[in-house]
């Protein structure tokens, strides 16, 4: 202990107040994408782009969840010899407003970019994995 009866007092610092400004979210890499179309006209798109999708039911199937940058999700069925680009024909036929804009495909665990379109969903190990759309 130490005398400090012969000090003037100072004031200590003010208290610690937390950061209360708005900020963006963790993992958002790219802008916000602007929904234009209606959820009728949407859920056409969808259906249209679903129907697109030729599926052999003699040979093996997988569903693939597609995340949207746009924060839409979507779920759809492929043979295991579907390629990556057919998901990507998939991606923009559900939302046109997709095909202006420039995005890659990615894993979700291990985050791994899909750049070789041209494998075969089994050569990707991509059965029933979910894929996320990123903005470039």
């Amino acid at each position: 202990m130490e005398d400090h009866r012969d000090e003037d007092f100072v004031k200590p610092k003010g208290t610690f107040k937390a950061f209360t400004g708005e900020g963006q979210k963790l993992g958002s890499t790219a802008p916000q994408v602007l929904n234009t179309s209606s959820p009728a006209q949407q859920a056409e798109n969808e259906a249209k782009a679903s129907s697109s999708i030729s599926i052999d039911e003699s040979q093996p199937t997988t569903n693939i969840q597609i995340r949207l940058a746009d924060g839409g999700r979507l779920v759809q069925k492929f043979n295991h010899s579907h390629r990556i680009s057919d998901i990507r024909l998939f991606i923009v036929d559900a939302r046109p407003a997709m095909a202006a804009t420039s995005f890659v495909l990615m894993t979700t665990f291990p985050n791994k970019e899909l750049a070789d379109e041209n494998q075969t969903l089994k050569e990707a190990n991509l059965l029933n994995a979910v894929i996320v759309q990123r903005l470039t």
